[in-house]
């Protein structure tokens, strides 16, 4: 009897078995993909049975996913399932652009773009998002792009990342041919027999992807070579707590200032059979590596260099004897340099190059006088535009100025910082900054110069906060040091060709560790975005930052400068009485207030915000991951959040010491009008 029971249970943990396969169990092979296959996002398409997931546009995200979700995890259990992907792909640059920035290969738990962003974050997650472990997200990164802020090893690498861009294991892209062993006696890696593979030259290679008992294996080579034995990556990972029960597969990939085509040509996956990859084609497949220019081989070419040759002894002598004078002569700069000019060496562009690309600072290529000297519009050498800022003999704060811009723009990197090129000292009095050229101009002369039919749109005046604000939080918390800013206003923000805002001008910036006080004493800065206390004690910090952005949202949505002409309220003044009268609604630029995009409710919540920012006491101002987070609400389908952010504002703004008079009882589950804020006041 006991025996019929084994054999019993037996049968029914066999069914139990086979019926949870039968019900998880997905297969796949794409040779070349159809509409059908897959769903696309972003600017994803498919061109003749070829996945292309970015083209040459910049600042853009492609994503595509397998159209259904797919069983991750056996029923009732947090056990993981095993998968293996496999798939080709290639990195075609374009010509005379610098390519970037990369793909990832992704799990996530639901569809389209919104909580990503482009450029160095791959269109994979966030600033505000990365790292949270409630992104349920995996993906393996193929990097181009070397990013201190998550820690990247180099600019071509491989990583697995859970739930943030800092990678958990990462390492160059290539493989251990099996020729080879891949540790040494010692048991470190043999990186001797390690053939590197650069994955942004257009070549096509293929990656297998295998996870099965809480282990995870990384393998690349190049396209039609058999998988080598030793994978790139092998190490120990638990995705219980990352995996849902159902997640979307897929890829997704993004362009910043650089920009390239991130192509893939077939894909495999199973949960079942870890050989699916094999029915993958290899063969005849297109390449997009840039071609080489030939070689010239014409008749003058040859009569050319025989005619050379005859001139070469002289020639040689002629060279001999200048390079002798030209090091000589280099090697006495080199003695008198100063310290801090060895340190940022490789930025340096000769005084020459930027004479001739200003046409000897001509007049005519003045777009902008400054307190420190004028700043020229100029073209180098390769058609690249540039803005050259010439620093005056007779600013007293020039040389300071000068080499804080160096020490601090010349290292930070980000999509809403203006770019430094390079510099300049042909001697102790002059002194120039080669930054990326801004087609529109500063902020400060759109607003206040434009005439009508090219003033700032509702939309575009929003966009441009929100840049400035990514900005401004990058240099608080993205970077290794903590940077103050110290003088964020108007003429400081500059706006590139498609209308996206970069802050600049760090001539006062200051940076130290995280964690630590800034120690200086000096006020400096612009009147009118000038914090209280940093008035009073002449110490910065990042809530004095706060305070400045805080002036710009009210001078961006009123269209008024923090300081008028005599005879008118400074304008924080102006809008607390206001706000005082239950008039908020008179303060927006009247050009806004009858544009067609001009939404009442939210030009509001942003004033609240600027108002919030620019308050007199510094603890009741929010950090600039808050003011992020409060633009970042209306892109993700958060209705609750942007809730709690508007009760945030006007709870914030009643508390306020200058509206002690000012109640307002907030109603449940809906945005307060601008009726009842008067109705409040």
């Amino acid at each position: 009897m006991n025996q019929h029971l084994k054999t019993l249970l037996l049968y029914l943990l066999i069914t139990i078995f086979s019926c949870i396969q039968s019900v998880s169990a997905i297969d796949f092979v794409f040779n070349g993909f159809k509409p059908s296959d897959i769903s696309l996002f972003g600017i994803a398409t498919i061109e003749s049975g070829i996945l292309t997931l970015t083209n040459d546009s910049t600042f853009s995200i492609g994503r595509a996913l397998h159209p259904s979700k797919i069983v991750t995890k056996a029923p009732n259990s947090s056990q993981v399932l095993p998968f293996s992907a496999s798939f080709i792909f290639a990195m075609a640059p374009f010509k005379d652009r610098l390519p970037g920035h990369g793909i990832v290969f992704l799990f996530v738990p639901q569809t389209g773009i919104d909580g990503t962003t482009s450029s160095q974050n791959l269109g994979f997650l966030n600033f505000t998002n990365n790292g949270n472990p409630d992104n349920h997200v995996f993906g393996v990164e193929f990097d181009v792009f070397k990013n201190q802020e998550f820690n990247d090893i180099n600019d071509n690498h491989v990583g697995i990342d859970v739930n943030s861009l800092a990678s958990v294991f990462a390492h160059e892209a290539g493989y251990w041919p099996d020729k080879y062993n891949k540790f040494s006696d010692d048991g470190s890696l043999n990186e001797e027999s390690f053939e590197t593979l650069k994955l942004n030259n257009g070549r096509n290679y293929q990656v297998w992807i295998d996870y099965a008992d809480f282990q995870i294996n990384v393998t690349m080579a190049p396209i039609g070579m058999k998988r080598p034995k030793q994978p790139l990556l092998d190490f120990p990972l638990n995705l219980s707590q990352v995996f849902e029960e159902e997640m979307y597969v897929g890829f997704t990939a993004s362009t910043g200032d650089l920009a390239q085509g991130h192509k893939i040509l077939a894909w495999s996956f199973s949960n079942s059979n870890f050989s699916i990859s094999d029915a993958l084609i290899t063969q005849g497949l297109p390449s997009f590596e840039l071609p080489k220019d030939p070689v010239h081989r014409s008749k003058g070419f040859i009569a050319g260099m025989t005619v050379s040759l005859l001139f070469l002894v002289v020639v040689t002598a002629v060279v001999s004897l200048f390079l002798i004078k030209r090091n000589r002569r280099m090697k006495r700069e080199r003695e008198e340099m100063e310290d801090w000019e060895l340190e940022y060496w490789p930025h340096r562009i000769s005084y020459q190059e930027i004479d001739a690309a200003t046409k000897g600072f001509a007049d005519e290529n003045v777009i902008g006088i400054g307190g420190n000297g004028k700043v020229y519009k100029g073209v180098l050498a390769g058609s690249s535009e540039v803005a050259v800022k010439r620093i005056s003999h007779e600013s007293s704060e020039g040389a300071r100025q000068f080499l804080a811009e160096i020490s601090s723009l010349g290292r930070l990197k980000h999509r809403n910082l203006v770019s430094l090129r390079g510099w300049c000292k042909k001697d102790r009095r002059s002194l120039i900054l080669v930054y990326d050229y801004m087609e529109n101009g500063s902020l400060d002369k759109t607003l206040f110069e434009c005439d009508e039919t090219n003033m700032l749109s509702f939309e575009d005046r929003i966009r441009i906060l929100k840049d400035v604000a990514s900005g401004v939080l990058y240099l608080h918390e993205g970077w290794e040091a903590k940077v103050l800013h110290r003088d964020i206003k108007a003429s400081n923000v500059l706006l590139d060709k498609d209308m996206n805002a970069r802050l600049g001008d760090f001539g006062l910036a200051r940076m130290h560790d995280h964690g630590q006080v800034a120690n200086t004493t000096r006020v400096v800065g612009t009147v009118g975005y000038l914090a209280p206390e940093f008035v009073k004690t002449g110490r910065a910090s990042t809530q004095t930052d706060v305070f400045g952005y805080g002036v710009l949202v009210l001078e961006v949505m009123c269209g008024r400068r923090p300081i008028e002409e005599e005879g008118k309220p400074p304008l924080l003044d102006w809008l607390w009485e206001l706000m005082r009268r239950g008039e908020l609604i008179n303060a927006f630029d009247r050009r806004l207030r009858t544009s067609q995009d001009f939404n009442e409710e939210e030009a509001l919540r942003v004033l609240q915000l600027g108002m919030i920012c620019a308050s007199l006491d510094p603890k009741g101002r929010p950090t600039m991951r808050q003011v992020v987070k409060f633009f970042e609400r209306n892109s993700e389908a958060d209705e609750s959040e942007a809730e709690d952010m508007d009760v945030y504002l006007l709870e914030t703004l009643r508390s306020n010491t200058m509206l002690s008079n000012f109640s307002l009882s907030l109603s449940h589950g809906s945005h307060p009008t601008f009726e009842e804020i008067r109705e409040g006041c």
